[in-house]
């Protein structure tokens, strides 16, 4: 049975007390942010160079050749800023969700905040297996794909904002989809999802995973499929596991 204390807030705040808290809270993770920017400013050319650039520079061959070109007024001066602040972001990343854990910490109960503190951290580093899934496997086979692919008479040229889109867009859908697990962790938290349900809908989960790999995989090669697939199906498993442990934590301190 939970104690007296499990089943009251931490403690009680008025209406303005949230206001002056959620202040305070935006101004620190604002602050994070601004540290973030400060030392991705100081490292951007090693970030362009070694990071972002890499993917397209090293896909192909003497033939199959990708090459960035920049066709806008202050395109690259504009591409540099918008460096420094998604790599601040990302950089600041978990000490803005630790200082929203800090907000909603108050008007929680006192064994909800105990899973409110792991989830802070594990959903970092989903997040983080994602961006790196995507950097590592997703973006490379793209690059390759798109190097060999078509007649080598065509120059395959790629205009560098277009390209900074594409690298993002591909790293923030790696972060978001590997936060599977995390997420049915807190449906099933709240009872909004079941180990049970999850199995029930098990083969339909595997066509929409391959459907997913299918569109994010250039190739139709289908190891470079499976490649893609496999991780998602992972995700899918190990999201199972979790969402049992969460409702037999729940039934426990029921």
């Amino acid at each position: 049975m939970p104690s007296e204390m499990s089943d009251t807030p931490h403690q009680e705040m008025s209406f303005f007390d949230h206001l002056g808290d959620l202040r305070s809270r935006m101004m620190k993770a604002t602050a994070g942010i601004v540290v973030g920017c400060i030392v991705a400013g100081i490292y951007v050319q090693e970030i362009m160079d070694k990071i972002l650039l890499r993917p397209v520079l090293v896909a192909g061959n003497a033939e199959h050749k990708l090459e960035l070109q920049n066709i806008r007024p202050f395109g690259q001066a504009m591409l540099y800023f918008k460096v420094i602040f998604i790599t601040g972001f990302i950089l600041a990343f978990p000490w803005v969700l630790w200082n929203l854990w800090k907000f909603v910490a108050p008007g929680l109960y006192e064994n909800e905040r105990g899973w409110a503190r792991r989830i802070t951290f594990f959903t970092t580093l989903c997040f983080a297996l994602g961006v790196a899934f995507a950097y590592f496997v997703m973006i490379p086979s793209m690059m390759e794909f798109s190097s060999q692919f078509g007649s080598t008479n065509v120059k395959n040229i790629l205009e560098i904002n277009e390209y900074f889109g594409f690298i993002t867009t591909t790293i923030l859908s790696g972060g978001l989809i590997f936060e599977l697990p995390m997420i049915v962790y807190v449906l099933s938290r709240v009872g909004l999802v079941t180990p049970q349900l999850m199995r029930k809908f098990r083969r339909h989960s595997i066509v929409v995973i391959l459907i997913i790999a299918a569109v994010l995989t250039p190739s139709p090669d289908p190891v470079n499929q499976v490649t893609f697939a496999l991780p998602l199906y992972l995700l899918f498993e190990i999201s199972i596991i979790i969402s049992a442990m969460a409702v037999k934590k729940q039934e426990n301190n029921a």
